[in-house]
C-alpha cells in the first residue's frame, strides 16, 4: 500500500471553515423556519412577536453570511479535489464527513422520537408537526448528500453545482418570505419605536400617579416630574426628540398622547408586555393604538393609589 495522503495547513483551514459554515447555515435555516411557524401559528398563551422577529433577524443574518461562505469554500475544495483526487482520502475530510453523518442521524432519530412521544401524548398539533417536518427534512437532506458524497467515485460532478444553485434560491426565497411574515426592516424599526413610545408613556404614567399620591394633585406640566435627586428625567420620543403630550382633564383624570408609526392591531405588533409601571404593582392596561396621534385617558382611583389612607380624599 502507498503512503497515506497527509493534510496541509490549507486543507485543514478549508475543511474546518467549510464544515463550520455548513453547520451555521443549517442551524440558521432551521431556526428561521421554526420562527416563521411560530409567527404563522401563534400560541395565545406564549406569543411575543418581538422575540420571533429577533430570531428571524438573527437567522437571516447567519444565512446571508454563512451560505455564501460555505458555497465559496466548497467550490475551492471541489477545485482542489479535481486537481488532486487523492485528497478525497484525507483522514480529516473523512472524519468531518462521518461526524456530520453522525449528527444528522442522531438528529433524525431524536426528531422521530419526539414526534412519536407527542403523538402518543395527544399533543400533535399542526404547529408541532411542521417543526418536526422542517428538522427532519433538513437533517435528511444533509445525511443524504454526505452519504452520496462519501460513496461517489468521480471527483468531478455537476450535482454540487446544481445543489449550490438550488440552495441559494431556497435561502433567498426564505429570507424574502420573512418580509411578508414579520415585515420589512423599515416596518420592524417602526414597531420597535412604537414599543418604546408605549414604555415611555407607561413610565410617565407611573410618575404622574406617584406625584398625585404624594401631593394630592395632578402635575400641571410634565417638567414638574423632573427629580434631580432620584435622577428621573421625563422621556422624549426617541425618534423625533419631541416631548410627549400631557393634559389634565379633570381633578383625577389625565391623558397622555403620542404619534405612532404603526397600528397595534394584529399579531405583528404584539411585541411588548404592555404593563403599567407603577410603584403599586403592575396592572394590565389598554395601550392599543392606531397609526398617527393617539391619546390614552387615565382616571386615578383614590382608593387604589392613595398612599396615606388615613388622609380623607375625594371618593367617587
Amino acid at each position: 500500500m502507498g503512503n497515506s495522503v497527509k493534510s496541509t495547513p490549507k486543507d485543514v483551514f478549508l475543511h474546518l471553515f467549510t464544515i463550520i459554515a455548513f453547520y451555521l447555515s443549517v442551524i440558521g435555516f432551521i431556526t428561521l423556519w421554526i420562527q416563521y411557524i411560530n409567527a404563522l401559528f401563534p400560541d395565545a398563551l406564549n406569543y411575543y412577536f418581538a422575540a420571533i422577529a429577533g430570531g428571524v433577524r438573527w437567522s437571516s443574518s447567519i444565512l446571508v453570511i454563512a451560505i455564501p461562505a460555505y458555497i465559496f469554500t466548497s467550490w475551492l475544495l471541489a477545485k482542489d479535489l479535481t486537481l488532486f483526487p487523492e485528497k478525497r482520502e484525507l483522514k480529516l475530510r473523512k472524519w468531518l464527513v462521518y461526524f456530520t453523518l453522525f449528527i444528522s442521524a442522531i438528529t433524525i432519530i431524536i426528531d422521530l422520537m419526539i414526534f412519536v412521544y407527542n403523538f402518543l401524548d395527544g399533543e400533535l398539533t399542526i404547529k408541532f408537526f411542521l417543526k418536526v417536518f422542517v428538522v427532519l427534512l433538513v437533517a435528511g437532506a444533509v445525511f443524504g448528500f454526505y452519504m452520496w458524497d462519501l460513496k461517489r467515485k468521480k471527483s468531478k460532478s455537476k450535482i454540487p453545482k446544481i445543489l449550490a444553485i438550488v440552495i441559494s434560491v431556497i435561502v433567498i426565497a426564505s429570507i424574502i418570505i420573512g418580509f411578508f411574515i414579520i415585515g420589512t426592516p423599515f416596518e420592524q424599526r417602526n414597531r420597535r419605536m412604537d414599543d418604546q413610545r408605549i414604555m415611555d408613556l407607561q413610565t410617565i404614567q407611573s410618575q404622574v400617579v406617584d406625584y398625585w399620591s404624594r401631593k394630592e394633585q395632578l402635575p400641571e406640566r410634565l417638567d414638574l416630574l423632573q427629580d434631580n435627586i432620584s435622577g428621573f428625567a421625563v422621556p422624549k420620543d426617541q425618534d423625533t426628540q419631541m416631548s410627549y403630550e400631557y393634559n389634565v382633564l379633570e381633578e383625577l383624570k389625565f391623558e397622555l398622547c403620542a404619534d405612532f408609526a404603526t397600528s397595534s392591531e394584529g399579531p405583528k405588533n404584539r411585541g411588548v408586555e404592555q404593563m403599567s409601571a407603577s410603584p403599586f404593582g403592575s396592572f394590565q392596561q389598554n395601550w392599543d393604538h392606531e397609526a398617527g396621534r393617539v391619546c390614552f385617558s387615565r382616571t386615578i382611583d383614590p382608593e387604589l393609589y392613595k398612599l396615606n389612607n388615613n388622609n380623607p380624599k375625594v371618593v367617587r
